[in-house]
Formats: structure tokens, sequence, C-alpha cells
């Protein structure tokens, strides 16, 4: 159990925390809000031990483990795997404990340390490893790729992988979801539901609070309020308390009104002086209510746009990538005046260079752009600093811009830029505050400003929420649905993409398709994915909803959509059709035929290739431990041990039985999955 009792924090001269006091149970997973600066991260620290209270008492069980992940970006050539098992303290200390027990030849030290590497779980550890990273989104190509080799979001991920590694007793989060796609977000998800562990987790996604969380601790003024439910239960209770509390109030506020005209009233009455004086003492002794205080909502809005061609601009065509990387090929969409489109797809299938593209910072390598008469773009980058200068400051920033788009000069003017800033909370001083030293969330309101105050008619959005807490998320999305203009947004956030967008692209296999259907739908395709990659195929295709309700088994519908978009030459040819094929025609044919079989055959190759290597290496594996467990019976028949090396024997031979048989038992799951897959092949 965690128990804060009266806790005050300083940091520097600021008092964040003041009389603090909570408790969170064993097992319990709770989500940490607050706005950005509350000092959610200080608490965090003060859990993890790394700073003290200036006052009160911070109880954690001395003996509980903390997994927390490390914001050092990690430099170092190990393979990934093996960075992510270095997580697993007990298991890293179990290792050392056998090699100083080996270099030592101590028999019972031996012994200990194989216990020890038992509990913890030594023969699972790597594929536990690998499972997390898989989940992630890893490739399993890159298992063993070396960590200095990854971008600088794939670290984090492993970084990510590396705490869930860990068997905690507590674990901390601080926005584990800043750099995962929406599959590797709903895996995490998954994943967190079934930790056993004491969670708390710092996220302004409120879809990911809502299913990972059951409490909630609230940061508000320096203090710390628990409620009992996720994101959306405490919303609705902070609502509720806070109208009790402002009734309240005001209640209290025409209770002392009644009683001061009273006593100025009678006063000087003899006759209702003591009623008066008993006014008095009834004023002095009520416990006076603090009126209702919430810190202001931050609210922005999109400027009308100047004009609004359509279509806005029209892709034919496009080849996007760099340099001599294509990265996505042949796009051929139009986006038309008004249109909310958001482009789904996994890490890495191009949905940045997409945008890149459009936004005129990457040149099409093949194709052709055609842009609207007067289209103007506002461009929110993945990394807010592609956008900004670190030595600028906010004021600096909008003078260039005014400047640049021969702003009048009353608009121009200091007082006025300092009063724009002043919406998007740069006020007084901030807005000399250099631009490198501002935190991230600072970083993303500026960018906000520079395109608000450029009258865009098309919003391009790269992931805008990542440091941006839950308040300004909600502003963005009602600025988003007022806007005017045409919106395509790339994010991670669920219910932004569910409040401002109607329609979905998706940028998967090269290419960019739209997707109609919602979230879910798209979810459920990601499993659909994930089943296909089982079985050995690809991913699978993006059905329109249309196309799902004519699918084979549901003939209610009339023909396929399929058959309607591709065309007579699409559907099936009838009896007539193919009994009139000639001779040739068979020929041709059949080496067609030949070749998708041979092309078959060599895609399930390529598919199992993995599963049978990974067998392979158990079919040598098991032969090393037979021969391992022929020696060590072979030695305990002879006889003439020491005791202690009898029970080494002993141990040995457990430890062989207990990974023989984990390893049948994989090898048997590899063999279905190769299986299953030939079996799809042959049905395909």
């Amino acid at each position: 159990m965690i128990t804060l009792r009266d806790v005050a924090l300083r940091r520097g001269a600021r008092l964040l925390l003041e009389a603090v006091g909570f408790t969170v149970n064993p097992g319990e997973h709770v989500g940490l809000v607050g706005r950005n600066g509350a000092g959610k991260s200080s608490l965090f620290a003060l859990l993890a031990g790394r700073l003290q209270a200036d006052r009160g008492e911070v109880e954690i069980p001395p003996r509980w483990q903390i997994g927390e992940v490390a914001q050092a970006m990690p430099e170092t050539a190990q393979g990934a795997t093996d960075y992510v098992l270095a997580g697993d303290l007990p298991l890293m200390r179990a290792q050392a404990a056998l090699a100083s027990a080996e270099a030592a030849d101590d028999g019972h030290a031996m012994a200990e340390a194989h216990v020890a590497l038992e509990e913890a779980g030594a023969f699972d550890a790597r594929p536990r490893a690998e499972t997390l990273l898989l989940g992630l989104g890893f490739e399993t190509a890159q298992l063993d790729a070396p960590v200095n080799g990854f971008s600088g979001g794939w670290r984090m991920r492993l970084q990510l992988a590396r705490a869930l590694m860990c068997p905690a007793d507590l674990l901390l989060l601080d926005e584990p979801t800043n750099h995962l796609d929406l599959d590797a977000l709903v895996w995490l998800e998954s994943w967190l539901q079934r930790c056993a562990a004491t969670l708390v987790v710092i996220s302004h996604d409120r879809e990911f609070l809502d299913a990972v969380t059951q409490v909630t601790l609230h940061v508000e003024a320096g203090s710390v309020t628990r409620y009992g439910g996720n994101y959306s239960a405490f919303e609705a209770m902070r609502a509720e308390r806070l109208t009790l509390a402002s009734a309240a109030y005001a209640k209290q506020q025409e209770r002392i009104a009644h009683l001061q005209r009273f006593i100025e009233r009678f006063r000087a009455k003899a006759t209702k002086a003591r009623q008066a004086q008993s006014r008095v003492k009834a004023l002095e002794r009520m416990e006076r209510l603090a009126p209702v205080l919430t810190a202001s909502d931050f609210t922005f809005e999109f400027r009308a746009p100047a004009n609004l061609p359509s279509p806005m601009l029209v892709l034919a065509d496009v080849t996007c990538g760099y340099g001599d990387l294509a990265v996505v090929h042949r796009v051929n969409r139009t986006v038309l005046a008004g249109q909310r489109i958001g482009i789904l797809g996994a890490n890495g299938q191009g949905k940045s260079t997409l945008v890149k593209t459009i936004a005129r910072v990457l040149p099409p390598l093949a194709g052709r752009v055609t842009e609207g008469k007067g289209l103007a773009i506002g461009y929110f980058a993945q990394q807010e600093m592609d956008l900004l200068a670190a030595d600028d400051t906010p004021l600096q920033l909008m003078v260039r811009l005014a400047r640049d788009g021969a702003t009048s000069a009353k608009e121009a003017r200091e007082q006025e830029l300092r009063n724009f800033l002043g919406q998007f909370r740069f006020e007084g001083d901030r807005v000399h505050q250099r631009v490198g030293t501002l935190s991230g969330g600072e970083r993303a309101r500026l960018v906000l400003a520079t395109i608000v105050w450029q009258r865009p008619n098309l919003l391009l959005l790269d992931e805008p929420t990542n440091h941006l807490d839950l308040d300004t998320r909600e502003a963005l999305s009602v600025a988003l649905n007022e806007f005017e203009g045409t919106v395509l947004l790339v994010s991670h956030d669920r219910a932004l993409l569910r409040e401002v967008c109607d329609e979905f692209w998706l940028v998967t296999r090269g290419g960019v398709e739209p997707f109609d259907g919602d979230l879910d739908d798209y979810q459920r395709w990601l499993l659909d994915a994930s089943r296909a990659a089982v079985r050995g195929g690809g991913a699978p295709p993006v059905r329109r909803q249309a196309e799902a309700r004519d699918a084979p088994g549901d003939t209610s519908g009339k023909a396929s959509t399929g058959a309607r978009r591709n065309g007579p030459a699409a559907a099936t040819p009838s009896p007539a059709v193919a009994t009139a094929a000639s001779p040739a025609t068979g020929a041709v044919r059949s080496r067609d035929e030949r070749k998708v079989r041979a092309a078959a055959r060599q895609r399930l190759a390529d598919s199992t290739r993995p599963w049978r290597s990974e067998a392979a290496g158990i079919e040598k594996r098991l032969e090393r431990l037979g021969s391992e467990r022929g020696e060590a019976e072979t030695a305990l028949a002879a006889g003439g041990l020491a005791p202690a090396a009898i029970a080494e024997h002993g141990r040995h031979l457990n430890h062989i039985a207990a990974e023989t048989a984990m390893l049948e038992e994989r090898w048997l799951e590899l063999h279905a999955l190769i299986d299953a897959a030939q079996a799809q092949a042959d049905t395909d």
C-alpha cells in the first residue's frame, strides 16, 4: 500500500504540493491527471524516490520493486531483445550471481543461483521480451538489431518495453502512448489491463485512461484529490462536486449577507441588541467556505479562411519519399473544401511522409500535386522544433510572421502581437522566453498560434496532441470542429479522431486507400491483419462497409461491391464463356496458373521460414539437453559423489526437464502454425 500523509513538496521557490494525503491500494490502476505544470511528474519522482518531501510522510513497502520508463535516450550497440531483457532486474541479478558462483567454483552458490533463475523465469524470458517488442510494433527482423540503429521514437518504445519487462510491484508510466501508433496503443491497453502490479500512469489520452485505470488522482492548486473511477467517471464526479461546492458557497454567502443586514439594522436598538450580538458571534463561529476557483479554461479558434478553393488539391500518381527511397506509391486522391480526413496506418507506413509532401516540405518523387487557387496550408509537424528555432522567442516569431505576411501596421504593433500570444497563455515576460527552454506543451501551443495567425484554409496536423494536456486537447477539438476549411489529421488520440474526422484514409502496403468505417472498424481490421499474419498471408484487403455486407454468406445483398467497382472483367465468367475459350488461351492460362502456384509456394516458404528456423533451433537445443541429461545420469549412477555434487546434479536434471517440457510445447505450437499456414495455402 502507498500512503502519503500531509506531504509538502517544493521545487525551487515554488510550492508545488501542500498538505497532500491519499492512499493507493495494492493492485490498483491509477490515472494521475491535471494540467501541465500542476506537479504530476514531481509526484512521480516522489514515488520513485528521486525526490524527498519537504514535509510529511511517504510510505511505500520497502521490498517493492519499482518499474519506470527511463527518460535518457539509450546509446548502445546492444541488441534490442537483450536490451529489453536487461530490464528484468531479478533475472539480471540471478545471472550475475551464477557467473560469480561459477567463477568462485562455489557449488552451493551455484545451486542457489539456479533456483533464483528458475524463480525469475529465465527459461521463457527471451520469448517474453520478444512478445513485448512485437506487440509494440517491432518487426521480427528487428529483434536483434542494435539499439543505436533505431530512431528516437523507436528507442522510446524500447525504453517502454524494458520497463514492462521488469516484474514490478509498482509500475510508473509517464505518457507511455506518445510514440505509439493505434495498433501498438491498443496492444498496450490490453497488456496493462492484465497487469497485476500497482500502476500509476500519467496520460493525456482520455480513451487510454478509461481503458486501463479504475482510480483517478487529480492534481490541482497544490492538492491531490482521489476519485474512485476512470477518467470519464472522474469528470462526472468532479463536475458534480464543483456544482455542489458552488451551490454551498452561494448559499453561505446569502446567509452571511442576511446576518450582516440584521446586525447593521438592529445593533443600535436596545431591544434588539442581544439578538444582534448573537448574530455577530454566529458570524465569527461560521466556518467560511472558499469560493470555487478553477483554472481558466484554454480556448481558441481558427480565423475564417480568406477563401475556400474546391478542390483544395489533387494528387495524381504521386510517389512520396526521401531522395531515392520511395515510401508511398501512386497516390490518387482529391481533397475537397470542408472535408475532415483522418489518416490511419502503422508507424513507418508513410503517414508523415505523405503529409510532408502535401505540405511542400518534401517534393514528390513522381506524379503531380495540383493545388487549388489560393490554397493556404497550416502545417503542424510531429516534432514541433522542425517548425521553430531554439533561439527565437514567441514575440520575435510573431513579429517575423507579421512582417512576412505583409500584415497591416496596426495588426503588427507589438501590443497587438502580445495580446494575440496571450490567448495562447504566453503572457508578460513569457513572450521573451527562448523557444528552446519551453516545455513540449508550450511549443505545441506556440505552433498552433502561428497557424491561427496565418489564416489557412487547409490544416495538415501530424500528431498535434503529443504534448497537450486534456484541457488543451479539448480546446483543439472544439476549434477544429468550428473551422470552416479542410482538415487532414494524423493522430493516435482516438477521442480527437472520433470527434473531428468523418472519413479516413489508410496508408498501408505502400499506398493510400479509402477506409470506409470508424475507428472500431479499423481496430477490427488490425485484428484481422494480425490473424492473417499468423496464417502466413498478407494484410486483409481494406473492404468498404458495403463490401462487408455483400461478402459471401450474406445473400441478402446484390452483386458484390468488388464486382461492381472492378467492372465486368472482375466478374466470374459464365460456363458458356469458359467452354468457348481457345486452346491457346488455355495454354496461357495453364502457364499463368503454374506461376501463381509457384508464387504461392514461395509466399508460404517466406511466411513460415521464421517458424521453421525457430523449430530447427529448438531441435538442436533438445539434442544438447539430451546429452546433458545423459551425462548427469551417468555421473549419478557411478556413485562416489559428495552430497553437494549429488544435489547439484539433481537440480540440473530438474532444470533440464523443465526446459525440455517448455521447448517441446513451443515446438508443437510452431508446427501447428506451419500446418495451419499450409492448410490455408491449400484452401486458397
